[in-house]
């Protein structure tokens, strides 16, 4: 049988589980009521629960290349709009990580294939910060850009119609902005956390300075080789 080894992993974990928190897989089956939505990169290293050491049920999911949110992208809108109008998660966490390949990608103008498209709107974020990308140290601009590439999507969330729609109903939900070391193993806030439109210029030219405002220190850089 292909995939054994993963079948029989499965079987020992929840037998596990079972043991050791007998009712667990009742109680997670009845309902799904997490506080926290993660819009995370693809990349393997980087899982949302694991990290954050959070229990399944307790955090909904979104993951793609360099975890961007475009505004025509119905798989990421829907995921949130679910996440904020039907779970009503409190918080909704845009992560990235140091040594990201979508955004070595886009800082290189590398080609690979379709996802090219995609990582289009990553180059995007290069050229709307390409003069103080350039003036900071060769050295640092990849992990100075996976820094941008998370502040500008929060940005796109703040933007979207359903967070839009939501504030305007009074939801309290607040649009987080983190990245993660993956040589490290630690969450690091940009202070970019928007409760509402009001407050979204003042803290995105907050976060802006504060990445061109601090040197990247070199390990990350080496983390990401």
């Amino acid at each position: 049988m292909p995939l054994r080894h993963l079948l029989q992993h499965n079987r020992a974990w929840a037998a596990e589980t079972v043991l050791e928190r007998p009712g667990f897989f009742t109680s997670l089956s009845e309902q799904q009521k997490p506080r926290y939505m993660w819009i995370g990169c693809s990349d393997s290293r980087v899982p949302a629960n694991q990290i954050t050491g959070l229990e399944p049920g307790e955090v909904f999911v979104h993951r793609n290349v360099a975890n961007v949110v475009v505004h025509s992208d119905l798989n990421a809108l829907s995921t949130i709009q679910y996440a904020v109008d039907l779970l009503e998660v409190e918080h909704v966490i845009v992560c990235g990580h140091y040594g990201c390949g979508g955004v070595q990608a886009a800082l290189e103008n590398a080609r690979i294939g379709l996802a090219d498209n995609w990582i289009r709107h990553i180059q995007d974020v290069r050229d709307r910060h390409k003069e103080g990308l350039q003036s900071a140290d060769a050295s640092q601009r990849l992990n100075m850009l996976c820094e941008l590439n998370v502040v500008e999507q929060v940005v796109n969330v703040c933007h979207s119609t359903v967070m839009k729609d939501a504030w305007a109903r009074g939801r309290v939900v607040t649009v987080h902005g983190w990245i993660y070391g993956v040589h490290d193993g630690l969450l690091q806030d940009l202070l970019v956390s928007v409760s509402g439109p009001q407050q979204l210029q003042g803290l995105y030219q907050a976060a802006i300075s504060q990445v061109f405002g601090r040197l990247r220190p070199e390990e990350h850089v080496q983390a990401a080789t």
